[in-house]
């Protein structure tokens, strides 16, 4: 299960493109602030500063990133995307290296590179999509194969490419009719997103309360080419709410717990705090009674993979520090990191394991994308 949830009064500008304005430029801080015609400035940093305009300006990007005030100047005009929302005070952060995802590539029009999501194990499939993606991408483009890339048929890797490059053309030709700031692309909604990120062949239906979604999903499950799942779409027509019938509001509600019960008796214990998050493994009580070091290993193995799914459902990120149960088994703490790595690997945002500290603490870090799903339920209830 995974929750996804949309502020019904906060517009979410991440993934916008826009033509912005140099504001301000800070030489000490390796950064800019960028006008695009929002409450706040996009900041940018010199990290963000796409290969075009390195080039353009004479430096060579495989050489690391220039000055900053040798790439830009205030009132100087530039093509942006919002690559992360802001944070209370905080402004929203861009990129020149825009990305456009589609249902099987990730489109860069700015930067010079192949990849394959990491996700796809068979050098076979890795060695067939980079040289599709040779094939399609022109000079000085990039092109990285998503994670459902590897079942796709070449005439749909090729569509997938040829509706991006089209996008990317459109916003092109806004820019230069344009003066900054000015929004020239909108990102794809919440329910795009998902549709065209998680509605894959082991998807079984969809199924929507609303008659305005269920026509707006069927239009762009045609606009997106992927006609052959307009039939899974179901509208639901049932005199209860949509969420009651199926009992996931009782689930939601147990996302919103410090404890999280194991099915061998144990248990985890999450605290979100404004640093890092802390979680504590607890061994069922008895533990004592039976074969200690197979319980105690069972229990952590448990854990790691309900860590990891509550990672993924509670959408937290940033440092993750796991106190599994003490083990005096060098076998066994490799056991356990190999479970963590595994469990971290099916998850679609970026998640690695760090270390097994010397008190025996498990380092784990995880790419944010939004707002954790306590922030998002607590700011509803307030605005509410």
């Amino acid at each position: 299960m995974e929750i996804y949830y949309a502020h019904p009064t906060q517009e979410n500008i991440v993934g916008n493109v826009y033509k912005g304005k140099v504001e301000d430029v800070l030489p000490g801080l390796g950064s800019a602030f960028v006008d695009v015609g929002e409450k706040k400035s996009l900041f940018l940093s010199k990290g963000e500063i796409n290969d075009q305009i390195m080039i353009e300006k004479g430096f060579k990007p495989w050489h690391g990133a220039a000055p900053i005030n040798k790439l830009l100047r205030p009132g100087q005009t530039l093509t942006l995307q919002v690559r992360r929302g802001g944070i209370g005070s905080k402004n929203p952060q861009g990129t020149t290296k825009i990305s456009l995802p589609g249902r099987f590539w990730v489109f860069l029009p700015t930067e010079d590179r192949l990849g394959v999501s990491r996700r796809i194990d068979s050098v076979r499939t890795q060695r067939r999509l980079r040289r599709i993606a040779r094939e399609l991408k022109k000079e000085g483009q990039g092109l990285i194969a998503r994670t459902a890339a590897q079942t796709a048929s070449k005439e749909e890797l090729t569509r997938d490419y040829e509706l991006l490059a089209q996008t990317w053309e459109s916003i092109e030709t806004a820019a230069k009719a344009s003066s900054a700031p000015q929004l020239l692309y909108k990102g794809m909604g919440l329910v795009q997103t998902i549709l065209r990120d998680r509605l894959l062949p082991d998807v079984a239906e969809v199924i929507v309360d609303s008659e305005f979604f269920y026509e707006k999903i069927q239009y762009f499950l045609e606009y997106m080419r992927m006609d052959n799942y307009k039939e899974l779409v179901t509208l639901y027509k049932g005199k209860d709410h949509l969420f009651e019938h199926y009992h996931l509001e009782e689930q939601i509600q147990q996302t919103q717990s410090r404890r999280v019960p194991l099915a061998g008796g144990g248990s985890i214990v999450i605290d979100e705090t404004e640093a890092l998050i802390a979680i504590d493994v607890n061994t069922g009580g008895d533990v004592q009674h039976r074969n200690q070091r197979a319980a105690i290993l069972n229990t952590n193995l448990e854990a790691a993979s309900e860590i990891a799914r509550q990672l993924r459902l509670r959408q937290m990120s940033g440092i993750i520090v796991v106190d599994f149960v003490d083990m005096d088994d060098a076998k066994d703490e490799q056991a356990l990191i190999d479970r963590v790595k595994e469990e971290l690997r099916k998850d679609r945002i970026s998640a690695d394991f760090v270390d097994l500290t010397g008190l025996g603490l498990v380092e784990i870090t995880r790419k944010r994308a939004g707002e954790s799903l306590a922030d998002m339920l607590e700011s509803a209830q307030f605005d509410a």
